[in-house]
């Protein structure tokens, strides 16, 4: 080895010292960022080396190309993949800061469709000191400049090659340790964190492009067959609905209401005696709205559209990306397209454009009749705020669409005030902020009580307008709002330290179901988001027996409560899994890891007919008795400056 360094001379010489500097002080920036930003849930000593020792090998991998090279072209290829690499982790460490997860090719594909909006979030996730993400490529830089980085003018391919050879050596050692810690992790793991703790996040991002052009393969090859092994699952944990609420909603209207970043802590939460939100504390107390404090969100990347996607179709959604950007032209059994054969009229109403989240192709796949985007509201800068219309205008300004609808109808609200970094324009709110050191925290409680207003004054026009005691309102929470990277304030809030089990329990969204004329009250049966849908069509007197569909009826005697979280986690009344970890979820103690076991192994077989599912687009080989497939050409969100009424016209028609 010595020998190959010594030629071509003594300008070689001085390219390869830049080279490995390069190497070295691009690998321990790595490794730097792995500690200081990601929580990646090291327990044991292999996990600790490996987390050393995985940025390595694509260093060396993807830097040594530059080696191919010679002159101005080998200078400026190390600079430009030293720049790209640098680029991709400071994405990964800004992305990671609210969403803690890794960037996905899904989640790019999701950029392109929503980047235009996300840039007031992506900034107040940025420090000055971030500059240090770039420092060795500006070294890099100043050398080049000072011309005191001179590679050769003759090419070796031998220092290439050797280079690597010994990154692509240094892996499959990598590899071959992570295998005997944790087996099996490149096919059964669903967790991000778990490959890029053992692996790296330059290696993930191969592996997801490689993960990704096999799903999009799944599709081309899937046939009725594949149908078989869901069905049988599926019909297999069939929960029954219980006799007291079948059909106790048959023919009433519906209305979901998205509560943008609302988790079950806040409800009944006091901040200096002052009810946070004070409403839906009093739904949940009143005897007669049901209140499930035990609902866990199941959402994945697409956040939002992900909790839409599993209370219109009762499936997960992807462990990568957003169904709604990457599998929109799947065919989905939505529950609007469900009541359509029992004469109901869809709509969606959402203070954002209709482009958001692939919206617009979305909603056409579902079945949604109608599409109220920002367009038919008044979206001036005082009604503004993050990513849409705030919530008291959003409401209003709705209520004459809603009222316009023909009847029966399926409805969702998407609501925007309550969403990260929460700050509220002065004159929205009197409620204090919290005091803790932590802004994000502090803002929560005043966009949190806007919102709770916005909902009270909404329940008001409903019951002025005469359809509160004809329609079921549904409201959710679609996903966590504060992340765990301000875990040390809500210590503070909580009054208990937040071990990883402590933010499982966070991961608690709140759900209600009012049923006007049935008596309701708190439920604690423990459940996820996917349960929602085949409670709400039980209540309507529809059976969900023949439908391909992951949830358990919340109020049914056989209701399913081993519940999964989209990374493969899980929570059920003896037992919770986070990570590696298997917990007592009464007491939060350490359990035998084998007390897990078979719940775990329940849990990923959901997520793995699911993702079958979706994933091989088996739903277009499955027709539930007397559903009528969507054809999405009947769809067209276009705005006409026409009544609803007057301009409708037939089912599926956009007016």
């Amino acid at each position: 080895m010595g020998k190959l360094f010594k030629s071509p001379g003594k300008v070689a010489k001085s390219s390869l010292a830049v080279f490995f500097l390069t190497v070295i002080l691009f690998w321990l920036k790595t490794y730097i960022a792995y500690r200081i930003e990601f929580n990646l849930g090291i327990n044991n000593d292999i996990q600790r080396f490996l987390l050393f020792l995985n940025p390595l090998s694509s260093t060396l991998v993807f830097l040594g190309f530059a080696l191919f090279f010679k002159g101005k072209w080998q200078s400026g290829i190390l600079i430009g993949l030293n720049l790209f690499l640098s680029f991709l982790l400071y994405a990964n460490v800004v992305y990671y800061r609210f969403f803690n997860d890794f960037i996905t090719v899904p989640v790019l594909m999701q950029a392109k469709v929503n980047g235009g909006q996300l840039g007031d979030s992506a900034l107040s996730l940025m420090s000055p000191w971030d500059i240090f993400y770039f420092t060795d490529t500006l070294l890099l830089l100043f050398l080049a400049v000072r011309k005191w980085y001179k590679p050769g003018k003759k090419i070796s391919r031998k220092p290439a090659l050797a280079v690597i050879a010994a990154g692509i050596i240094v892996f499959f050692i990598n590899l071959e340790i992570a295998e005997n810690d944790r087996p099996d992790l490149l096919t059964r793991s669903f967790d991000r964190n778990y490959l890029v703790k053992y692996l790296g996040a330059y290696n993930f991002t191969v592996y997801d492009i490689v993960q990704n052009a096999k799903s999009a393969s799944q599709r081309a090859l899937a046939d009725n067959n594949d149908v078989t092994e869901v069905e049988n699952y599926v019909k297999a944990k069939y929960s029954p609905p219980n006799p007291e609420y079948f059909g106790k909603a048959k023919g009433m209207n519906v209305i979901y209401v998205s509560m943008e970043s609302l988790q079950t802590f806040i409800i009944d939460y006091k901040l200096n005696g002052k009810e946070v939100t004070p409403f839906l504390n009093s739904l949940a107390h009143s005897g007669k709205t049901f209140y499930f404090d035990n609902i866990v969100n199941q959402t994945g990347q697409g956040k939002t559209s992900d909790a839409e996607f599993i209370m219109d179709t009762s499936l997960y959604p992807m462990s990568q990306g957003a169904v709604y950007v990457t599998k929109a032209q799947n065919t989905f059994h939505g529950t609007p397209a469900i009541l359509k054969s029992q004469g109901y009229t869809s709509a969606a109403f959402h203070g954002n454009y209709k482009t958001f989240w692939n919206r617009n192709e979305m909603y056409k796949t579902m079945g949604y009749d109608k599409f109220f985007d920002a367009e038919y509201y008044n979206m001036s800068d005082e009604n503004t705020k993050n990513y849409g219309l705030k919530d008291k205008p959003f409401f209003k300004e709705s209520m004459s669409m809603l009222t316009g609808l023909p009847q029966p109808f399926y409805t969702k609200f998407i609501t925007l005030s309550n969403h990260f970094p929460f700050k509220m324009d002065e004159w929205d709110t009197d409620f204090p902020a919290g005091e803790t050191d932590n802004d994000v925290v502090n803002h929560y409680f005043q966009s949190a009580n806007y919102m709770d207003q916005a909902l009270q004054q909404f329940f008001n026009d409903l019951k002025e307008s005469g359809l509160y005691d004809q329609t079921v309102v549904v409201l959710y929470g679609d996903h966590y709002g504060i992340s765990e990277n301000h875990n040390e304030a809500m210590a503070e809030v909580t009054g208990k330290e937040i071990t990883p089990f402590e933010y499982a329990k966070l991961q608690r969204v709140p759900v209600f179901i009012h049923v006007p004329g049935v008596d309701g009250g708190i439920v604690h049966n423990v459940g996820g988001q996917v349960d929602v849908r085949p409670t709400l069509l039980h209540l309507l007197g529809i059976d969900t027996k023949n439908h391909l569909e992951m949830g358990s009826d919340l109020l049914s005697d056989k209701h399913r409560e081993v519940v999964p979280f989209r990374n493969g986690n899980f929570i059920s009344p003896e037992y919770t899994q986070i990570e590696e970890t298997c917990y007592f979820t009464e007491t939060g103690e350490i359990a035998e890891a084998n007390a897990c076991k078979l719940f775990s192994d329940q849990a990923k077989k959901e997520l793995e007919m699911s993702d079958n599912i979706v994933y091989k687009d088996l739903l277009r080989f499955y027709k539930p008795e007397g559903f009528i497939p969507v054809n999405r050409n009947d769809y067209s969100y276009v705005k006409k400056e026409v009544p609803y009424k007057e301009e409708r016209s037939g089912p599926g028609i956009q007016k």
